[in-house]
């Protein structure tokens, strides 16, 4: 489990970590239950010119079977190696992935959730690596 935390901008790092993935051909699902932050990554993947166009829609898509980016609200139903994790609970399901990938803003509220899942994790036998982008 990859935890990125401090980030300045949690929707950009999360791009930039998705804009990795792609580069590197690893298909990711990205849960984002709130559809407020579902919205902000669909938007900010189709505009942010520095990433290049990443391929990606909603896991419902009609398209989502060929599709390397997937951005689900729910994890049912929903195949896939590796999980990033927007949301502020421990997505279901989670251990069906062989990777996950947590993204953490500055926000008081959002790291409080963080540091929560975390604990929930490590209970579940899960290694945490933890990355510090604050100073990014």
């Amino acid at each position: 489990m990859f935890f990125y935390h401090g980030a300045a901008d949690r929707i950009a790092a999360a791009c930039a970590l998705i804009g990795g993935a792609y580069a590197k051909r690893k298909p990711l699902v990205v849960h984002a239950p709130d559809p407020g932050v579902a919205s902000a990554i669909d938007r900010a993947l189709w505009t942010q010119s520095q990433l290049g166009f990443i391929p990606h829609c909603r896991a419902d898509s009609p398209l989502a079977a060929e599709t390397p980016i997937l951005i689900a609200d729910s994890l049912a139903g929903v195949a896939g190696e590796r999980l990033m994790n927007l949301g502020l609970e421990l997505p279901e399901g989670f251990e069906r992935f062989a990777s996950l990938i947590e993204v953490v803003g500055q926000d008081e509220a959002d790291r409080n959730a963080a540091r929560e899942r975390v604990r929930r994790y490590k209970e579940q036998g899960c290694e945490v690596r933890y990355f510090d982008l604050s100073d990014r």
